[in-house]
């Protein structure tokens, strides 16, 4: 019978650290969209969740909150680079401007998936907003518009991102270091 795997986090990214980013991330992204009717804020579920409530209250613009499920992963540690959409958006995005909010951009295969499943449906404009990025570990050609935090390959956790769906309640991002039981 095969052990658990045993692990402890470091914390890499304060709570304090990810609040004022999350508020500087709102203030670019409400310029940015300053001329909006509303702006439709799609996150990427789930490990997106904690992070869109937190934009979404320092955005000033009107908005409206929807969600696609997508997964490459599973219960792993790596991509499967196969991209299965599990749920969809509830309402149209046709003319409207539209921004998505991813937790992590690793691969980038889900990006690139959900944003061309996305653009097909003609919105108006559509931008990424990412907590965090990978660039070294980028196998598709996708970048977001704004992103919180540049970080090395390193497997993380926490601020809504998991790891078997367990530890994201944490407030930080924490690096995970596995250890011999």
């Amino acid at each position: 019978m095969t052990q658990p795997l045993t692990y402890v986090i470091d914390e890499m990214i304060s709570a304090k650290s990810i609040a004022a980013r999350v508020e500087a991330l709102a203030r670019e992204i409400s310029d940015h969209f300053a001329d909006t009717d509303k702006l439709v804020v799609v996150g990427l579920l789930r490990g997106s969740f904690v992070f869109i409530a937190d934009l979404v209250r320092e955005l000033d613009l009107p908005v409206e909150v929807d969600f696609i499920e997508a997964s490459s992963y599973g219960d792993g540690m790596e991509s499967t680079r196969e991209v299965r959409i599990l749920k969809d958006l509830r309402s149209g995005i046709e003319g409207r401007d539209v921004l998505v909010v991813e937790d992590i951009v690793d691969t980038g295969f889900t990006l690139k998936h959900v944003t061309g499943m996305l653009r097909a449906r003609k919105p108006a404009r559509l931008e990424v907003c990412a907590l965090l990025d990978k660039p070294s570990r980028r196998e598709a050609d996708i970048r977001a518009t704004w992103t919180g935090f540049e970080i090395p390959d390193e497997f993380v956790v926490g601020y809504g991102i998991d790891y078997a769906q367990r530890n994201r309640n944490l407030p930080h991002i924490g690096k995970v270091r596995f250890t011999r039981p």
